[in-house]
């Protein structure tokens, strides 16, 4: 009997921390301007004020399902449980769906059917807890099971987009990708979602509060580590940008031409590429020509903007290393990388691999052995 109550004293600590972690995230992402991880990453707004409306719905969610824990009338429990998987398919669920969708910033995606999607389950529930019978969960968790699947597929598929259009758009990615993170959060959705579903064994219920915590814990860091990408076009020009497949032989030949010799006075005998997060309209307005044929041009040459610059930062590096072993200067990798225009050592890393087929260090240790047997 002591051990029980022991038990239920411990999981009532548990629970009542996971809430109020919940609550501080929301009024910390409510009320606090400044970003408490990184001072110099300024976070999306609306990214913000969701992932708030999130927290806020995972503490109301808490408050509701704390008395169902001390129910002990079998019919109590049921109605307990579906009053509250309504009120989740209501805020909880779609708020976490529109949270992943709101942090992919390629474009403003419809958010309304979002919540469509649920009608079919709250109104099914609601059937349900005015019945007094389960005898439709088992339609429900099918709908829900076919929800989650084609979920998964489409934002797999938005992730991607979203990828090619940093690419495409940006030199240093730094603080804008979310594909490891975005993976991350999604395995843990889904097995928060799983456990809300299971029944409330001792296991299951510190496991669920387990996700909550890890779960605000991700969302939290990730907000605070995303940084809010704007870039001002006109109508025009945003749709044909956004059309999948661009011609590329739809840029004529003369216009192609004259790119690559502005490119090659503005951007590569000036430096440009050295600028730290130089997106391509910047580029296009410096060259004098605009972002739908110049994403066009790096489009036909085989490439994207996010190669093309750090392209030329490696050529850059190899030409600083080259002169610090001429001059015997003191270097290290981390520190020409950084002269190159590298804001992250790790992402000039990968992109020296890519580029030279080896990482940095093997590379300057075969280039100094080549430079001393030369001198």
């Amino acid at each position: 009997m002591y051990e029980q109550i022991q038990g239920e004293v411990l999981f009532i600590m548990f629970y009542g921390a996971a809430a109020m972690l919940s609550l501080t995230a929301c009024c910390y992402l409510l009320f606090r301007d400044g970003n408490a991880f990184i001072a110099d990453v300024t976070s999306p707004i609306r990214l913000r004020r969701w992932v708030a409306a999130l927290f806020a719905s995972m503490f109301l969610s808490h408050v509701w399902y704390m008395p169902t824990y001390y129910l002990s009338s079998n019919e109590d429990i049921m109605l307990s449980a579906i009053v509250g998987a309504v009120l989740d398919f209501m805020m909880l669920i779609p708020l976490a769906i529109v949270v992943l969708l709101v942090m992919l910033q390629d474009r403003r995606r419809p958010l309304w059917p979002v919540f469509m999607m649920m009608v079919p389950l709250i109104i099914g529930l609601a059937v349900c807890g005015v019945s007094r019978s389960d005898a439709l969960l088992p339609m429900f968790y099918i709908y829900y099971l076919l929800l989650a699947i084609g979920f998964i597929i489409y934002i797999v598929r938005a992730t991607r987009q979203y990828g090619r259009w940093l690419r495409e758009n940006f030199a240093d990615l730094e603080h804008k990708e979310v594909w490891q993170s975005f993976m991350i959060l999604a395995i843990i959705l889904l097995i928060f979602f799983f456990y809300a579903f299971e029944s409330q064994s001792p296991a299951n219920k510190y496991v669920t509060q387990l996700n909550n915590i890890i779960l605000v814990c991700l969302l939290l860091w990730r907000v605070e580590t995303l940084s809010v990408l704007s870039i001002p076009v006109n109508d025009a020009e945003e749709e044909a940008l956004t059309t999948e497949n661009v011609d590329d032989n739809a840029l004529p030949l003369s216009i192609r031409s004259s790119i690559g010799l502005l490119l090659q006075k503005h951007c590569i005998d000036k430096q440009l590429y050295l600028q730290h997060d130089l997106n391509l309209l910047q580029l296009a307005k410096v060259i004098g020509t605009n972002r739908l044929y110049l994403s066009q041009y790096f489009s036909s040459q085989g490439t994207t903007y996010n190669e093309y610059i750090n392209h030329l930062r490696i050529d850059f590096f190899i030409s600083l290393y080259h002169k610090a072993v001429a001059t015997h200067r003191h270097y290290t990798a981390q520190q020409l990388a950084i002269e190159s225009g590298f804001r992250s050592y790790n992402t000039f890393m990968r992109v020296f691999k890519q580029r030279m087929g080896q990482n940095v260090r093997k590379w300057m240790d075969e280039t100094g052995q080549n430079c001393s047997n030369q001198q």
